[in-house]
This record gives structure tokens, C-alpha cells and sequence, in this order.
């Protein structure tokens, strides 16, 4: 049908009369992305082009965030070999609000991608352009309102000036067989009420213009809000359950300290010796093929993506600190309270530089 160039109001019709009914929403969801997903795959034009012409199939189909999390899965599963396009297609489906800000960070913060945070970039880029976007988004609006807000100004003193000029025409009389009357020409009072008109009514269409960008912004900042609640919530759940508990003297766990449960396969007696050149004072000692001297790497896993995720707290606290201090009160009241663990505290209030008695 897409190939066939339907009209969207025919697809979308299509889809609730022969998908839904037959097959469910779920795979009418998985229909309907992977179609529109391997139209677009030709190039960065072709995606764009589709999610402009057909996004409101998506729209109808994905109203809520459980469906917006299904269809970032289908989007992830698509592009499992790119990460590159998996940022873009999701970033793009946000520019169009197909999916929301909100639904992005309980995607990323799903156990599937949880698992891949010491591995991976993929979920940190997409966290990252989500919390950008959403703020830039802010950002324009108050520029936006800003030029509004002069605008009227401007257009209140052309309205007053037309008016004005207006009531002096009308104000000019001469008295013709006994009666005041105007002296100016008609045409040129039908003029100068036209022009006043034309001002007044750009005035009161940039103020409409300014009440409406108030409110975006409005919505914009409670957005932006909610946003930072749930990242830093998630953040603090995920690190929670995986995070060494404090000991019971208070000491705080060390993640680098070492796996001591990781060992290292003992060398062969008999494996042959690699004598070492003495060239500019080197000591001339043995070393046994494959074995390394140094001491070796023993970090496990779970302390790895510990640091990791510990890492990139730091790593948004410190880039977004502007718009994290403007809500910091929030933050103290519903996520850094109670026996938050002292390691993502610290890294939280590093990011902030906060010290972490306030």
C-alpha cells in the first residue's frame, strides 16, 4: 500500500479494519515499523521522508508508552548492526512526537539495555540526545517568546501611530453650507482605516502567537521536570540493585580494589623463555612466552558496569547542571533521600559540584 502511494487515511483505515482485528495491535505495530523502517533504510533523506509522510499511522497506532516502548524495540531490532541509525531513527520519531521523552528513558533504562550499559554507547547516546533535545526545545521557545514579546511592542506602537494618524484625518473639518464635515478626501480616511485595522489585527494575532508559545513552554518546563525525576530515578534504581552493599562499619565498597574470585591460568614449566634484549640497562631477566609480568586486570564484570553507569551519572549531572539546580529541591525531596548508597550520591553531587553534606 505505502508502495502503491495510499493516502494515510487509507493505511491507517486499512490497519484498524484487516491488522487489529485479525492480529492484535502489538503486530500491527511490528507491521507497520519494519515496513516503514525498511523504506527508509535507503539513507538519512528516505527516513525522513517517510516518518513525515506516514507518521501519523505511527501516531494512531503507539498513543500511549507501552506501545512507544514496542515500537523502540522493533526500531532497535531493526537496526541491531547500527547504532548510528538506531539514534537517529528514535531521535527523529522524538522530533516528530511519535514517541515521547519520558518513554525514551524507560527504554533505555529497560533490563535489555540496562545489561548492555559497561558495553555499549548505543543507550548512552540515545539518553544523551533525548535530554538535549528536550532542552533545546526549551531554550528555542524562550528565544521564541523573547522576539514575540518585542514584536508586540513594535506592533502596539504602529497600531497606536495608524490609529492616531486616523483620528487627526477625522479631526480636520471645514464647514460647508453650514455644516461641519471633514475636509480630508474619502479615499484617503478609507486608507487610513485600513491601515489602523491592519495593525491592530497583527497586534492581537502576535499576542494569540505569544499566549501559545507561553504555553508550550509551560508544558515544555514541566516536561523537562518530570524528565530529570525519572532519569535520576532510574539511575538510582538500576545502580541500587547491582552496587556492593556499605559494610557494616560504614565502609564504603572499593570497585576497584579487584575481583579476587578472578584468577589466572598458571604458565607451563616447560613453555619456552624469551630472553629479554639488556639494551640500554634493560635488566636481562626471563619471561615466559604469553605471560605477562605486570600485574593483570581484575576487575570483574559487575564492577565494571558499576563504574561505568557510575561514570555516566557524573557525566549528565555535569552536563545539564544548569537545568538539574533549577530543580534541585524536587530532586533532594523524591531521589537523593533516605539510604541512598554513598557512591551514587557522590557521583551525583560531583557532576553538580555539590558538596555531599548539602
Amino acid at each position: 500500500m505505502v508502495r502503491g502511494r495510499k493516502t494515510t487515511r487509507d493505511i491507517i483505515l486499512w490497519v484498524e479494519e484487516q491488522i487489529v482485528p485479525a492480529n492484535g495491535t502489538k503486530f500491527a505495530v511490528d507491521v507497520v515499523s519494519q515496513t516503514l523502517l525498511d523504506i527508509g533504510s535507503k539513507s538519512f533523506t528516505h527516513l525522513i521522508t517517510v516518518l513525515e509522510r506516514y507518521g501519523q499511522i505511527i501516531s494512531k497506532l503507539c498513543p500511549d508508552e507501552e506501545m512507544q516502548l514496542l515500537l523502540m524495540d522493533e526500531v532497535s531490532a531493526y537496526w541491531k548492526n547500527s547504532t548510528q541509525m538506531t539514534a537517529i531513527a528514535i531521535d527523529r520519531m522524538m522530533g516528530y512526537r511519535l514517541i515521547s521523552n519520558l518513554a525514551i528513558v524507560k527504554w533505555v533504562f529497560s533490563p535489555a539495555n540496562v545489561d548492555q550499559f559497561h558495553v555499549s554507547d548505543r543507550p548512552w547516546e540515545i539518553l544523551r540526545n533525548t535530554v538535549s533535545k528536550t532542552y533545546n526545545r526549551i531554550s528555542d521557545l524562550r528565544k521564541e517568546i523573547q522576539t514575540l514579546r518585542k514584536s508586540i511592542q513594535v506592533a502596539k506602537e504602529a497600531s497606536a501611530k495608524a490609529i492616531k494618524e486616523l483620528e487627526e484625518a477625522k479631526s480636520i473639518l471645514e464647514i460647508v453650507e453650514g455644516q461641519p464635515v471633514s475636509s480630508e478626501r474619502p479615499g484617503r480616511l478609507r486608507r487610513l482605516q485600513g491601515f489602523a485595522d491592519k495593525a491592530k489585527e497583527e497586534e492581537v494575532t502576535i499576542e494569540e502567537s505569544l499566549e501559545a508559545k507561553q504555553a508550550l513552554l509551560a508544558r515544555g518546563l514541566e516536561e523537562g521536570k518530570e524528565l530529570l525525576r525519572l532519569l535520576f530515578k532510574s539511575f538510582v534504581d538500576v545502580l541500587t540493585e547491582r552496587l556492593p552493599p556499605v559494610s557494616a562499619d560504614g565502609d564504603v565498597p572499593n570497585l576497584r580494589a579487584g575481583d579476587p574470585n578472578v584468577t589466572f591460568p598458571a604458565s607451563d614449566p616447560e613453555a619456552a623463555t624469551m630472553e629479554i634484549d639488556d639494551e640500554n640497562g634493560a635488566d636481562n631477566n626471563s619471561q615466559v612466552n604469553g605471560e605477562n609480568m605486570k600485574a593483570g586486570y581484575t576487575i570483574g564484570e559487575l564492577e565494571q558496569w558499576c563504574l561505568c553507569t557510575l561514570g555516566y551519572l557524573k557525566s549528565f549531572s555535569r552536563q545539564y547542571a544548569t537545568e538539574i539546580w533549577s530543580h534541585i529541591g524536587m530532586l533532594d525531596e523524591e531521589v537523593f533521600v533516605g539510604s541512598i548508597h554513598p557512591l551514587i550520591r557522590k557521583a551525583a553531587f560531583s557532576g553538580l559540584c555539590r558538596q555531599m553534606n548539602q
